[in-house]
């Protein structure tokens, strides 16, 4: 006879991995996660998985989670249906306890990103773009600067994703303001993959926010843009950031891009574990060629 199901249990505390070696906080609150596989990640230790509402926590939505244990990784296919504990402590989250169920026929190999059309030494096409003053921007505006650049979109619910990647350029701008003329010869912009939404005067709230100059900030160091649909998917494809909506969210990689002076790209970062300083190191470094 043959199966139709194919039942995978994950014994975590029976496998000693990972997650079972996790200090346990007293912040960490616990939710129950049900849901269906649709990309998985496994050098980035990501899995994005359709999900049903989290009772107390979220909307069902298609969004992206850390999966710690590498034997968790190894179960995981697309289509797969899985039940998890989603953790849930401070800036950080991640699955546990996960149950997985894969439906004969759907094995198929795990489903990663698409790679970057964008190389370094190559010079950054001239995008236009729409800042949080409702004025047209464009990428050769900055030439001269040594350029950092990243995507959020400001409803991002994870804060491992577009919060941490705000609150890393808040960081790095307060890092470059300790010298006036390395502030002066950097900018820094942030780049909303939900044009629908992020209206201006949206992105310069949320934008006044990080910075934390509220009425105060000018944004002459810091931008935050948008655009049309068709501008801001162009500028997203180039750096091989993939993206689509879910229910009133977005599902999206991460992208982080240094551009030097002279408008040819320097670096790509394509997760969330780049620290501010190196950044800030690495715009030096830049700015010294």
């Amino acid at each position: 006879m043959k199966k139709t199901l194919l039942l995978l249990l994950i014994a975590i505390a029976g496998l000693g991995g990972a997650v079972s070696c996790r200090r346990t906080s007293a912040n960490e609150k616990r939710y129950e996660l049900k849901g269906k596989v649709v990309i998985v990640e496994p050098e980035k230790h990501l899995v994005t998985i359709t999900h049903e509402d989290i009772k107390g926590y979220m909307p069902g939505m298609t969004m992206p989670f850390t999966v710690p244990n590498d034997s968790d990784l190894q179960m995981l296919v697309p289509n797969a249906e899985v039940t998890a504990t989603l953790v849930v402590d401070g800036s950080q989250s991640w699955l546990e306890n996960l149950f997985v169920v894969v439906k004969q026929g759907e094995t198929g190999a795990a489903t990663a990103a698409p790679a970057m059309q964008a190389k370094e030494g190559d010079e950054v096409p001239d995008y236009v773009l729409v800042n949080q003053d409702a004025k047209e921007i464009r990428i050769r505006n900055y030439r001269g600067k040594a350029l950092l650049l990243t995507f959020i979109y400001t409803r991002c619910p994870l804060p491992e994703f577009c919060t941490l990647m705000s609150n890393n350029l808040a960081q790095i701008d307060r890092k470059l303001g300790e010298d006036s003329q390395l502030y002066a010869k950097t900018h820094l912009l942030s780049i909303s993959i939900d044009p629908a939404y992020d209206k201006p005067e949206v992105l310069r709230s949320y934008g006044a926010a990080h910075t934390e100059r509220y009425e105060k900030e000018t944004f002459a160091h810091w931008e935050f843009a948008a655009g049309t649909e068709e501008q801001v998917k162009d500028i997203a494809q180039y750096f091989g950031l993939r993206y689509f909506p879910e229910n009133d969210q977005i599902i999206h990689s991460l992208r982080t891009a240094i551009i030097a002076p002279d408008g040819k790209l320097v670096k790509v970062y394509t997760g969330n574990e780049w620290k501010p300083e190196e950044v800030v190191e690495e715009l030096k470094k830049t700015l010294q060629q």
